[in-house]
Formats: structure tokens, C-alpha cells, sequence
């Protein structure tokens, strides 16, 4: 394999350290300026024999793996808080063509890769500093290149496991409490919050296997315009919410835990606090609001203090901190300010983001911290202990896709779904396929339960009860995703000799290494096909728990009919 650099005047660019571990390549990449400046961008091109390669895998690729041409190539941005620097090529039958990864999750980077049509090669290319950063003379980053002929998802867990053990990147305790059922009200209630509807939507939740509620956008401002033009204060608006430490008082009482919404960054031109930090502002995203610019300690010092009083004054149980990749670096700020205690953005929001943590765990050592997409990834998972799928409102497919990617590339952290939500309307099978969909992260549910008809009351008691009684299989087990390109026909996670799956379009399960299955049908079949189960009972359930059916499997290859989110349990 051969590398070619591409670098700038007064860069010296080097390869070293190169070695082979347990088949995987390694070498650093070391460049040195002849001054300390700001670097521009570097690239390490290289190519490979498009040989048994079908579909392109990495987190930030979400829902679309084809190949990509070499003018056009499929990209994995990263940088701290967005995304992970892991790109992986994949055979047709799911095994690891080549994997890349960089040790540095911190400074932006991209790797990228396309098909070459002058000569069926892919061309890959490894960028670094593709954003501005601060200036530097010395920069040095570990590339991982991974071509063993292994499942691509044992390629993904073993970089991983890299990040975690010799990146430096040991991530952030997880309670108890991230890994349970949730009651997101962002979708069911947006920002017309009402302090008794929520109180008895809390105690249904309860009754039904929730046991965390997550108040969100909305309790900070009368405005209910869906911006963010009154963020900053984070002052509750008493016209909703009159007593907000009696509020989470009267949650507790129902048995449910309390984690509250904030937009970190930013700083809306209605706010009080606006004409204090005017000055300290990254960008303006929108007419009405600004990020704000972490590298000012003042910044950090008034963040900190705001979460931290919160949890103290209100009794809370932890914080869905939003929007952290929009901590970018646009026009004036750009320009030096000797103010700053740091000029790197991104050592600035690792310093805020890990004060903020351990300020957090200080007073709450089982504080909730939740990050969603696409804040996730090594870096972040330094923070928080709970990482959810970006909002996909009644969007299946793309919750499946998103909650496999996450917990692939998550180790031991939460990993949550986005807010399941579904029409009342909707059939009771349609509307499980929303669970169905997030069953191997832990659900965060989003409609109003009281509501719902009883037979979705029916069906979303015995998903979560389901859940709950085999969620060490469904999230401490092993995840294994088939056909990424199918946006995953048919995932499974094991433990134990246990193994559930769903099938999404592929409805063959294997069953002959398991001494117990469940298998949930979430495809247009109303049959699964059962391989290697010979001899052994099994039992038929719709989405609402009712025996539909029983018996022996009597073949090899047996058929059973299972109702559209309904499953069949062998030996369970």
C-alpha cells in the first residue's frame, strides 16, 4: 500500500512508527510547521483493488451505503463534538473489506473513500485540520487500518475498544437509571407544557415501565414559536410551570426520575444575559439567536453554574444537554481575542463539557447526561452516559439504522432511541413497529398516554415489560446487524446462548446456535422461517402479548406464522 502526502509550504509531513498488530496497520502521522500558525489542511491518499466490496459503513453515512466515485466521494466528517473518525468499506455478505480509524477525535478531520472508474480502484483519502483550528507547530495522530476478512461490526467494536483503552478516551460512568424506559415529552407536548396533564401522564408512564421523564424545550420561555431567541437565561417561565422545584417534587412522588432540556450553546437576543456576553459569541446561526464561545472562561464559569444550580435548587436527576456540535467557528471569531484563556475550540468545549460533568457528578454522582447525534462518539462519551438517536419522528427505519450505528460505536454507554411517537389512529401492529424498530436501545417514548386506545395501551405495556425482562440481552448483549446496505433486514443480540432478533425484510432466523430464541416479525411477511430449531417448542404472540399460536417445530426449515409485530419464542 502505497501513501502519498499532501501537505502545504512549511509543513514537514511524515509517516512513522509504522507496524502490523494482530493484523491491523498502524502509523503515525507527524507533521511540524516551521512556526507555530494556524495549519492548513493535510491528506494522505492511498488506494485499493475494488475486490469483494459492496457498501460503504460509518455513523455519519446514515441510511444511504452505496460506494460513491472518486469525484464525489462518501465522507466521515469528525470532529469533538460531531461524529467519530471511523470509515469502513463492506463485502456483500457483511465482512470487513477495510476499516479506518484515527486516534484523534478531537481535531476535525475526514476520511473519505470512492470508486476510481479509470481503473476499479478505491481511492481513499485521510484529511486532517479540514476546519480551522488554533495555531500549532506539532500535530501527531495514529491512522488504523483494518482489512481482516471479519464482520464488519467486530472491525467497528474492535476500534472501539482502541478509543477506549489506548486513545485515552475511558468513558463516563452509566447509572442504572440511563439504561431504563423513558417519557421524552418533546413530540407529545413540544412546548405547551401544563404541570397536571404531565403530573398524570407521569404516573400512567409509570404504571406502564418508564421511569424517567425528560421535560424539554419550552419550560424556559412563554414564547412558543419553537426557536431559540429566549435561550440563555434559563429562567422558568412561571406562567407554565409556577413552582418548578414543587413540579419535580410531585414527579418524584410518582416513582419517575426528572432530566431537563438545554440548548448549551446558545444565547438568544431576548435574553437578559445577551448584552453581557455579545461579545463572546462563535457565529449566528439564525436572526435571533448566537452560540456562544466557550474559549471565554466567563462562558464556561456562567454554564457550569447554571446546570449546577439547577440540580441543586430543583431536585433534578439529570440534563439532556443539546445542540454541542453547534459550537463552530464562523467569521469574527476567527479572529484573535486575547481574552480567551484558549484559543482552540476544541480544547475549550472539552474543557467545558468535562467541567460540566464533573461539576454535575459532584453534587449527583448518578446525574443523567444525555447527547444526541451528531454529538456522539469517543469524545462525548467522556460526558455523558446516555447517547440518543437524532429526532426521526415515526420514522422506523431510520430509528433501526441510527440505534445500530450508536450501539455499535458506543461500548457500555446508553444508548437510546429517538422519542418513539405514532399516530392514535394507526393500527395497534403498525404503530408497534415504532418500538420494534428501537428494541435493542433503550426506548424513550413520546405520546400522551392518556390518550391512546386501549389496545396501544395494551401493546406498548407488553413491549416494555418484554423489554424490560430481556433488556440484558437486547443492550448488554452483542449486536449483530446484517446487510447494513438493507438498512439492517435482520438484527440479533446474543448473550448467553440466548438470542433475539427482529426481521426487518430477511425472515430466515438461525437458530441453531441458541438455546433460546425470540424472534420478532417487523417485516411485510406475516411469517417467519425458522432454521435449525428442530424438535423444539415454540409459542406465537401478537404485539399485545395474546398466544395466537403453539406447537413443535417439525423440520429443519420450519415456517410459522407470526402476526406483523408479533413474535415467536422457542424454548423461552
Amino acid at each position: 500500500m502505497d501513501f502519498e502526502i499532501k501537505g502545504f509550504d512549511g509543513a514537514k509531513i511524515t509517516l512513522e512508527n509504522e507496524k502490523i498488530t494482530n493484523g491491523v496497520r498502524f502509523f503515525d502521522v507527524h507533521v511540524v510547521l516551521d512556526e507555530e500558525r494556524i495549519p492548513e489542511t493535510v491528506t494522505i491518499e492511498f488506494s485499493i483493488p475494488d475486490v469483494d466490496i459492496y457498501a460503504v459503513w460509518s455513523p455519519a453515512i446514515r441510511y444511504d451505503r452505496h460506494l460513491g466515485v472518486n469525484w464525489a466521494k462518501r465522507k466521515t466528517p469528525s470532529r469533538l463534538c460531531s461524529w467519530m473518525p471511523l470509515h469502513a468499506l463492506v463485502s456483500q455478505n457483511g465482512t470487513n473489506r477495510m476499516t479506518v480509524a484515527l486516534s484523534d477525535a478531537k481535531t476535525p478531520t475526514a476520511l473519505r473513500s470512492g470508486i476510481c472508474e479509470e481503473d476499479a480502484n478505491f481511492k481513499w483519502e485521510i484529511q486532517f485540520f479540514t476546519e480551522k483550528i488554533a495555531p500549532l507547530q506539532e500535530y501527531r495522530a495514529t491512522v488504523r487500518i483494518d482489512t481482516r476478512d471479519i464482520p464488519y461490526y467486530d472491525s467497528v467494536y474492535d476500534v472501539v475498544s482502541w478509543w477506549e483503552s489506548e486513545c485515552g478516551y475511558k468513558p463516563a460512568y452509566v447509572p442504572e437509571h440511563a439504561k431504563l424506559p423513558m417519557n421524552s415529552l418533546w413530540y407529545s407536548y413540544h412546548q405547551q407544557l401544563d404541570v397536571e396533564d404531565i403530573v398524570k401522564e407521569c404516573q400512567l408512564s409509570k404504571a406502564l415501565g418508564m421511569d424517567t421523564v425528560i421535560i424539554d424545550d419550552g419550560w424556559q420561555t412563554d414564547d412558543n414559536n419553537r426557536g431559540y431567541a429566549y435561550c440563555g437565561d434559563w429562567k422558568v417561565a412561571t406562567k407554565k410551570i409556577p413552582d418548578m422545584k414543587g413540579f419535580v417534587d410531585r414527579i418524584h412522588e410518582t416513582g419517575m426520575k426528572v432530566m431537563l432540556w438545554y440548548s448549551v450553546p446558545f444565547m438568544g437576543v431576548y435574553s437578559e444575559s445577551y448584552k453581557r456576553f455579545e461579545t463572546m459569541l462563535l457565529y449566528q446561526p439564525s436572526n435571533d439567536f448566537f452560540a456562544l464561545d466557550p474559549r471565554y472562561k466567563e462562558v464556561r464559569d456562567f454554564l457550569i453554574d447554571i446546570y449546577s444550580k439547577a440540580l441543586l435548587d430543583w431536585g433534578l436527576d439529570g440534563f439532556k444537554l443539546d445542540f454541542i456540535d453547534s459550537f463552530m467557528l464562523r467569521g469574527k471569531s476567527l479572529e484573535y481575542d486575547g481574552r480567551r484563556d484558549y484559543q482552540s475550540l476544541e480544547d475549550a468545549v472539552d474543557v467545558l463539557m468535562t467541567d460540566i460533568s464533573s461539576a454535575l457528578r459532584a453534587i449527583n454522582p448518578e446525574v443523567l447526561i444525555e447527547f444526541r447525534q451528531s454529538y456522539v462518539g469517543p469524545a462525548i462519551r467522556k460526558y455523558g452516559n446516555i447517547l440518543r438517536v437524532a429526532d426521526c419522528p415515526s420514522d422506523a427505519i431510520r430509528n433501526r439504522q441510527d440505534v445500530v450505528a450508536l450501539r455499535l460505536t458506543s461500548g457500555n454507554t446508553a444508548v437510546h432511541s429517538d422519542m418513539l411517537m405514532w399516530h392514535r389512529d394507526d393500527s395497534v401492529e403498525s404503530a408497534a413497529l415504532q418500538i420494534a424498530s428501537a428494541l435493542y436501545s433503550v426506548p424513550q417514548i413520546s405520546v400522551k398516554i392518556a390518550t391512546l386506545p386501549e389496545d396501544h395501551k395494551k401493546m406498548l405495556a407488553y413491549y416494555l415489560a418484554f423489554w424490560r425482562a430481556h433488556r440484558d440481552v437486547l443492550i448488554d448483549g452483542k449486536l449483530l446487524a446484517a446487510n447494513p446496505e438493507c438498512a439492517n433486514s435482520i438484527v440479533c443480540a446474543e448473550k448467553d446462548g440466548k438470542a433475539i432478533f427482529t426481521a426487518y425484510t430477511d425472515t430466515i432466523i438461525d437458530c441453531s446456535a441458541y438455546s433460546e430464541i425470540v424472534a420478532v416479525n417487523s417485516s411485510r411477511h406475516r411469517a417467519l422461517v425458522l432454521k435449525g430449531a428442530e424438535g423444539k417448542a415454540y409459542r406465537v404472540v401478537d404485539c399485545m402479548g395474546n398466544t395466537v399460536g403453539a406447537g413443535k417445530l417439525d423440520s429443519a426449515l420450519c415456517e410459522v406464522a407470526v402476526p406483523l409485530s408479533g413474535m415467536v419464542l422457542v424454548n423461552a
